[in-house]
């Protein structure tokens, strides 16, 4: 796997707000943040996606998520804290933990649903997705 700009930034080879760092995580500004205080949280090791981390590291990437969560709301006073996993951008798993100021930053009401919701539906898809 080619070195992520993420990697980059870990080796000190790219600038970056670091205000958070523990032997395997760090926290720093979003640098096109979508609110104030919008912060990115990633493992140091690359590892391309977050499900693909071993338990113990993706612990350790949620620790980190709590802990800048909890410094944004003390600090920030922000309505909510919204936590966003996509990481298309990216081939570095990373976690986005936005400020909501407003409730809108992030509308998940948007007509834009991909399933109709009905109980049927959700109760063949909750069926189909039952842990073993």
């Amino acid at each position: 796997m080619r070195e992520s700009i993420f990697s980059k930034m870990v080796q000190g080879k790219v600038h970056f707000d670091k205000f958070y760092e523990d032997d395997l995580t760090v926290a720093w500004l979003d640098q096109q943040p979508l609110t104030k205080g919008h912060t990115q949280v990633i493992p140091k090791q690359q590892i391309a996606k977050l499900e693909d981390c071993p338990p113990e590291l993706y612990a350790a990437i949620f620790a980190t998520v709590y802990k800048v969560s909890k410094q944004l709301a003390k600090k920030l006073k922000p309505l909510r804290i919204a936590l966003v996993v996509h990481g298309m951008e990216v081939a570095h798993a990373h976690v986005h933990v936005v400020p909501l100021y407003t409730g809108k930053e992030l509308d998940l009401n948007a007509d834009r649903r991909v399933v109709d919701g009905s109980v049927t539906e959700l109760t063949t898809l909750a069926k189909l997705l039952a842990l073993d």
